[in-house]
């Protein structure tokens, strides 16, 4: 009979990695697939996407209209014709990485979430839970989206009453003067503070969605209450994957040219596999986080031991907090 440790567990961004990296490691061939199945494919269209727009872009040929009107009117200047090509191959993009990130969002959080508990992870069973939760993880994603956008609209009439009041007074408002630049610069901040402090308290609202069944406005409520107390490990968690994302962004975009030209190139084509598959980790280690994470905030607010009893009463349960099988109860400490 194998004896319950107490460990205690401090929550922080070091304690929160490396749970989810021992249960990556502990079912690596499923996160594998998983990751192939659907991150990947996000992050080879984000570290190839301005190439494969160009080569799209460039992909539209003369039509006979276009011959017949040059060599009619040769030195007559041709209206610009709108990029109606280049618009639906962003609005295509733009879908496809959404439909992904829903797919990825709700299997490896389930996984994640299962394996936090020491349950076998079934790739079927992911996969079922990616399709199941699709359509709450829309009503939630377009909750907070009206919201952020609403607030968006606010502060835009803000500045927009500013300015009219200015020019009701009698003054002269120049657009291209430094203190009007100055003055959107400001209005910039707050909103970037504004949305910063709102993904602080929606840490856990996708996590909410897949393993409580929350849907729209509810796993946001959900998720502000959760982070109570530990807004600051959120939003060091929210800089990390941040900086992280934007240096293999800039990494991938410094060899981002003439697709023609590039496509040819070991290098190139190295940079792009090279930043896809780090972006791909990335990616699977930031859900992996979030779930732990909204693990380690239950067990602060109490609700994690009561699940915890279930699960002993229902059937023999480890929590894999190290690399043995032994079950054990955790305690957590947080500053």
């Amino acid at each position: 009979m194998a004896t319950l440790a107490s460990p205690i567990v401090h929550i922080d961004l070091w304690a929160i990695f490396s749970e989810s990296k021992r249960i990556i490691n502990a079912h690596s061939r499923h996160f594998l697939a998983l990751s192939v199945l659907f991150l990947l494919p996000i992050s080879f269209s984000l570290s190839a996407y301005p190439a494969i727009n160009q080569l799209f872009s460039q992909s539209s040929t003369p039509t006979i209209e276009t011959h017949l009107s040059f060599h009619n009117y040769p030195f007559q200047q041709q209206p610009p014709t709108f990029p109606i090509k280049t618009l639906i191959f962003t609005l295509l993009y733009t879908l496809f990485i959404f439909i992904f990130s829903l797919f990825a969002t709700g299997s490896i959080t389930y996984s994640v979430f299962h394996g936090f508990y020491g349950r076998p992870v079934k790739l079927v069973s992911a996969i079922k839970s990616a399709f199941t939760s699709c359509f709450r993880l829309v009503s939630t994603c377009l909750v907070s989206e009206l919201i952020v956008s609403g607030i968006l609209l606010i502060l835009c009439s803000i500045l927009f009453s500013l300015v009219k009041a200015t020019q009701l007074l009698g003054f002269q408002v120049n657009f291209s003067s430094p203190y009007f630049t100055s003055l959107c610069l400001v209005f910039l901040i707050i909103f970037a503070s504004i949305v910063a402090y709102l993904q602080v308290n929606w840490t856990f609202a996708y996590v909410v969605v897949v393993v409580e069944s929350g849907w729209g406005f509810e796993p946001l409520k959900r998720s502000q209450n959760l982070v109570k107390g530990l807004k600051r490990v959120a939003f060091s968690m929210l800089l990390f994957f941040g900086f992280c994302g934007g240096v293999l962004t800039w990494v991938s975009a410094t060899g981002w040219g003439d697709a023609d030209d590039k496509w040819k190139s070991w290098a190139f084509v190295l940079n792009i596999v090279l930043t896809s598959t780090f972006l791909m980790l990335l990616m699977l280690y930031n859900l992996a986080a979030s779930t732990v994470f909204y693990m380690y905030s239950k067990a602060v607010h109490g609700e994690l031991a009561g699940e915890i009893a279930e699960e002993f009463a229902r059937e023999y349960v480890s929590l894999p907090f190290d690399d043995g099988k032994v079950p054990h109860v955790v305690s957590v400490v947080y500053g």
